[in-house]
């Protein structure tokens, strides 16, 4: 189940890179995902703060039209590096490789990048919803699937 996390959180980096992070970071700090040292300085209070700012920050600014898209390269490697990230944060909280949770955390931010754009295109188009509507349904599964995960352990 560890390595499911893994991939998931990974996924969910691809859909709001700072949102799983921001997690994370409540997670440990709330005492639900048990990480060692270095990693666990992610709990620390400034490292919430900043964490959780930068993730208000990027759900705000995904809404605004000139917003570059998660596909693009600056905002792929930013979600291939926080899925691993995570993904490894999660692996060692379930007891499992880093090495591992990393590798699924990467897969998971490329399918949810690619993934997730491609539903919310076809959302937007499909359902004749505006993509902000989509969007923040989007916000939710992130946020909750996320928050969910940490939760977990």
């Amino acid at each position: 189940m560890t390595f499911l996390f893994a991939f998931l959180i990974g996924l969910f980096a691809g859909l709001r890179s700072l949102t799983p992070p921001a997690a994370v970071a409540w997670g440990v700090h709330l005492g639900w995902l048990k990480l060692a040292r270095p990693l666990s300085l992610i709990g620390s209070l400034p490292a919430v703060i900043v964490l959780s700012v930068l993730a208000v920050t990027e759900l705000i600014f995904d809404k605004l039209p000139n917003t570059p898209s998660r596909t693009a390269p600056l905002g792929l490697i930013g979600r291939i590096v926080t899925g691993g990230f995570t993904g490894a944060c999660v692996s060692i909280g379930g007891g499992q490789s880093a090495v591992v949770g990393a590798a699924l955390g990467v897969i998971g931010g490329i399918v949810g990048t690619f993934g997730g754009y491609q539903a919310r295109a076809r959302l937007v188009k499909s359902l004749r919803q505006p993509d902000f509507n989509i969007a923040l349904v989007e916000d939710l599964i992130a946020i909750g699937g996320s928050l969910f995960i940490v939760s977990r352990f």
